[in-house]
């Protein structure tokens, strides 16, 4: 079992300790680290977490090995330094940087110090994504021409104002933080990495200052292109579609992958359900305790981080087409 601190037990930071349970992960959480203890005793006995208020308590204690951050995107930086620096293995929750520059200068920290680095990308591992991946590898799609991606919802349509969550600094250009990072990092797996963006995003409903809708054009090194939308004011919705030569398909759950091929009707495929967030936790636990490696390199993670860079500042230059 891996000996594991938790930085951040709100809403996601439970839903870490909790993914992590039901999916047998070898972790055991032993410590975590809020500013609000008093909000999380009862969760915190139910897990047997020792509490406390300091990072740097937990750093120094030898017999953590790991920690997760489920913290402001704006802190990851300093922290997987720091925790890098203690010779911790480290989970980071996505976003892992809000800059190309940050996060490397944070790989650079993991590499030095020889740790395990993982991100929370974990919508790749969903049973219809998986699907995907399998349709692709069997060279059903040819030369891919196009891909698309949707992921939005209305979660946090009634988060406080006062929200971390919501702030300029840590929510630029509206979901895509929380939601669009998932569609770059699974446009990066299943079609390859990103070579240029032009984005805009617009306050409809929200009037929220980084706005609350967003689109991007985006072009990819192998030539495809792609599309991607998040909104932070509709019913959920998850679409991922990729448009091949010889045949295109789409995820459009969780589950649920529908594959259309020429002359042929369409193909549906549902997959059981899997706790694909837990999946991504147990390839981290494992990867740290030195079976296999992490699904999503320090170079992917380092690829997903300069996109949404890239978002942000297209967004910024009223959709000027950035580099990744």
């Amino acid at each position: 079992m891996l000996n594991t601190a938790i930085v951040g037990l709100g809403w996601w930071g439970k839903k870490l300790v909790e993914a992590a349970r039901d999916v047998g992960a070898p972790i055991r959480f032993t410590r975590g680290v809020t500013l609000e203890p008093d909000s999380v005793r009862d969760f915190a006995a139910e897990h047997k977490i020792a509490i406390g208020t300091s990072l740097q308590e937990v750093l120094a204690d030898p017999a953590i090995q790991a920690v997760f951050l489920a913290t402001p995107h704006t802190r990851h930086r300093a922290q997987v330094e720091a925790a890098a620096a203690a010779n911790k293995h480290i989970y980071c929750e996505k976003p892992f940087a809000l800059s190309k520059a940050d996060a490397q200068a944070a790989l650079d920290a993991c590499k030095r110090a020889g740790i395990v680095i993982a991100v929370g990308h974990h919508f790749r591992l969903m049973p219809s994504m998986r699907a995907l991946a399998e349709v692709k590898a069997a060279g059903a799609f040819g030369t891919i021409m196009h891909a698309e991606g949707n992921y939005s919802h209305d979660w946090l349509a009634a988060y406080p104002a006062d929200s971390w969550r919501l702030r300029a600094e840590e929510s630029r250009a509206g979901g895509m933080t929380g939601m669009g990072i998932h569609v770059l990092d699974c446009f990066r797996d299943m079609v390859g990495p990103l070579r240029r963006i032009s984005a805009l995003s617009k306050a409809r409903v929200l009037k929220l200052p980084t706005g609350d809708t967003t689109s991007a054009l985006i072009e990819f090194e192998n030539g495809a292109t792609g599309t991607l939308a998040t909104t932070m004011k509709t019913p959920f919705v998850w679409r991922f579609a990729i448009y091949g030569e010889a045949c295109w398909a789409e995820s459009v759950s969780e589950t649920r992958l529908i594959v259309h091929r020429a002359g042929k009707e369409p193909e549906t495929i549902d997959r059981p359900p899997d706790n694909h967030l837990g999946r991504n936790i147990e390839y981290f636990a494992k990867a740290a305790m030195g079976q296999g490696a992490f699904p999503i390199p320090p170079a992917g993670i380092l690829q997903t981080a300069a996109a949404l860079e890239a978002v942000f500042k297209s967004v910024d230059a009223d959709g000027a087409w950035m580099a990744v």
